[in-house]
């Protein structure tokens, strides 16, 4: 068994939220729509009772019927006509008039009238002078006895308690309605669907809002630390380029020198391995000079460059090599690509290590083949592009051809891509690499028209 640590996962803030941002968001949206319905609820039948006491407070007033409640009158026909009208209001159940001793006074459910009922806290509090609203829903099944006498398929009703005044305002009784308004319930009902399709699109809403700043986040963090590391890979490549520099240069030029001599000298065979030195030592300070170039910083503003002249110089560097490859180079310059906002020397480096790779994969494959150089004017910007028919890459080694060092070539050192993204993104633009196994490769780059 192995004592190595495992590797640290990296974190991906996008997949922690998407979870924990669902599950807190969905939460709070519950919790908000169950509040939001229970309050609009309460309101309403609130507000329904608050309706129902102040017609009856007007009916004891203008009927002065606040006397029989003072002196208890139970079942007198004068009381029965005044609350016949409190009886025959719509969608009421049951209506009882209670005097201040808990004794039923009258009622449209015979059965109770002149009868106590002295647990019932809902009516105790009508009576200390409170506004009572309490829901049921089959509650008499097991409820408060006077439940007992109601019928046993009311399904969901409302009970509402209010004090009865006289004309000083002394509590003499209080009133208890049991209603079934139906139409106030469909409100209801469809006041708390509104309430639960809003908490649902707006918690939809408020979560997709926060995955997208949250993914937009963590791009740009990896964004950062993948500059981060860039930024400390060019320290060390500076520090290296430097020393390889010093150290190598100069060797490399009395290497390079004593090799030309012996060729003026050497028989066949020492001539041709002069010339083989000598293409190693160009090859070796061609390393160098890429090491260099892609340490230093990009300083160069921008300015017009015309695209046109520009390729046809690249075509023309590349024509002899192109004929010897046996490769088909094949350029496709749009009439009107215009210019775009670069540097001419730089943008030339591109460009040619762009076509150097795309030679060196038909050499790979060693069949010959085609390269097309093109570029094209796309509203405000130019796109140029390069592409080849050669082997082509793998998905892994595309997602991997910016990483500074890393080479499918023998002889590469894996900077060229890596120092032509900096500098396309220098002047404000964006290089693209598409390709395939077996199908070739293509790099694109884009460039804001000047």
């Amino acid at each position: 068994m192995s004592d190595k640590p495992a590797p640290d996962k990296p974190f991906r803030l996008s997949r922690r939220f998407a979870l924990v941002g669902l599950v807190s968001i969905g939460l709070v949206s519950v919790v908000v729509a169950l509040s939001l319905t229970r309050f609009l609820t309460e309101r309403m039948l609130r507000q329904e009772a608050v309706l129902t006491m102040e017609f009856i407070h007007s009916l004891v007033l203008v009927e002065n019927a606040s006397v029989y409640f003072r002196e208890g009158r139970t079942g007198a026909p004068e009381v029965a006509s005044t609350f016949n009208h409190v009886g025959s209001m719509p969608d009421v159940l049951r209506a009882t008039a209670h005097s201040a001793d808990h004794r039923v006074i009258w009622s449209n459910d015979k059965a109770i009238v002149g009868r106590r009922f002295p647990d019932n806290p809902e009516l105790d509090r009508a009576l200390a002078g409170e506004l009572v609203v309490h829901e049921a829903f089959e509650e008499h099944h097991a409820g408060k006895s006077e439940h007992a006498s109601l019928k046993q398929d009311i399904g969901y009703f409302v009970e509402i308690y209010f004090p009865v005044r006289d004309a000083d305002g002394h509590i003499v009784g209080a009133v208890e309605i049991y209603k079934t308004p139906r139409a106030l319930f469909e409100a209801i009902r469809t006041g708390e669907r509104a309430v639960w399709l809003g908490a649902l699109l707006g918690g939809l809403f408020l979560y997709l809002a926060l995955f997208w700043l949250v993914r937009h986040a963590d791009r740009l963090i990896r964004h950062q630390q993948e500059q981060l590391v860039q930024s400390e890979t060019l320290a060390a490549v500076g520090e290296m380029g430097s020393a390889v520099a010093h150290g190598i240069r100069n060797p490399l030029a009395s290497i390079r020198s004593s090799a030309e001599l012996s060729m003026e000298t050497a028989d066949v065979i020492g001539r041709e391995a002069a010339a083989d030195i000598i293409a190693e030592v160009d090859r070796l300070e061609g390393w160098v000079r890429e090491l260099l170039s892609y340490a230093r910083p990009v300083q160069e503003k921008p300015r017009a460059v015309p695209v046109a002249p520009l390729v046809a110089e690249q075509v023309a560097s590349f024509s002899r090599g192109a004929n010897r490859q046996n490769v088909v180079l094949d350029a496709q310059v749009a009439p009107d690509v215009g210019a775009v906002e670069a540097d001419p020397l730089l943008l030339g480096q591109v460009l040619s290590s762009l076509l150097a790779n795309a030679f060196e994969a038909l050499d790979q494959a060693r069949t010959g083949g085609r390269i097309a150089i093109g570029a094209a004017r796309r509203e405000r910007t130019v796109s140029l592009w390069i592409e080849d028919d050669g082997p082509g890459m793998t998905s892994d080694q595309l997602a991997r051809v910016f990483r500074p060092f890393y080479t499918t070539k023998a002889k590469g050192l894996g900077v060229g891509l890596p120092l032509a993204r900096r500098i396309v993104e220098r002047f404000g633009g964006r290089i693209d690499v598409s390709s395939s196994a077996g199908r070739g490769t293509r790099v694109e780059i884009s460039l804001r028209a000047a």
